[in-house]
């Protein structure tokens, strides 16, 4: 079942933050390498409505354990929650694998809003910078759920039809930027090293200073698509 469209990236958005308790000021993401299962450090992040989840687990590959994620017209991921500081500089270096990309998949297209693979990483609410309209839908959504909701995001996605390097807003919401660090065929089935500054993609992405950074995700979907794809993630690794 899909995502309700007007509602998609805030319901991820609400799910990371509803996913446990009081907001930890931890700078540090748990390496899938030292963890003893997925409750380590990391949550599950699922949807209102959608009962067919990714399915996640920890696997050796080649010595090291990273996290295997199967997707088939499902939905779900898992969130590590944080409150940093950006400052001047704040890398995000990860790597990952993918089986395939999503024929249908467009990031630029409601119906083509899937991934095998993208990394959430969610900002802090800024409400004196939000339109009235903004503020209200958030208002309703908060209502459901009983929980503030971060404001812009950043996925870094791997995708079809958007060419590497290339960014544009989500279909759903303008205030969720999506951009293609690795993107197409020819790098599937080998596994791809991804560094990303975010304070300069999110100054690129949003023409302004990123408030406090609120959380990260791992998610491999298909809802939209019905596509199936696996992905594999590496160690997540946020330094200044």
């Amino acid at each position: 079942m899909r995502k309700p469209d007007s509602l998609k990236a805030l319901f991820l958005g609400a799910a990371l933050l509803l996913a446990s308790g009081a907001v930890v000021a931890d700078t540090t993401i748990k390496p899938f390498s030292q963890m003893t299962n997925l409750d380590d450090g990391w949550e599950p992040l699922e949807f209102p409505k959608i009962d067919r989840h990714t399915t996640y687990r920890l696997i050796e590959e080649d010595g090291t354990q990273v996290v295997e994620a199967q997707t088939s017209n499902s939905a779900s991921g898992l969130i590590a929650r944080l409150n940093v500081a950006p400052g001047d500089s704040l890398i995000l270096r990860w790597r990952w694998k993918v089986s395939n990309t999503f024929e249908k998949g467009d990031a630029r297209q409601k119906s083509g809003d899937d991934y095998p693979a993208r990394i959430y990483v969610a900002f802090e609410f800024e409400p004196d910078k939000a339109g009235w309209f903004e503020r209200a839908k958030r208002k309703t959504v908060e209502a459901l759920f009983g929980e503030e909701l971060p404001g812009n995001a950043i996925n870094y996605i791997w995708a079809n039809q958007l060419a590497r390097g290339k960014t544009v807003a989500n279909p759903y919401a303008e205030e969720t930027m999506m951009i293609a660090v690795t993107s197409g065929e020819d790098k599937v089935g080998e596994w791809v090293t991804v560094e990303r500054d975010i304070v300069a993609d999110y100054r690129e992405a949003f023409g302004e200073e990123p408030p406090r950074l609120r959380g990260v995700a791992i998610m491999s979907d298909s809802d939209n698509t019905g596509e199936s794809a696996t992905a594999w993630y590496g160690d997540l690794e946020l330094n200044p």
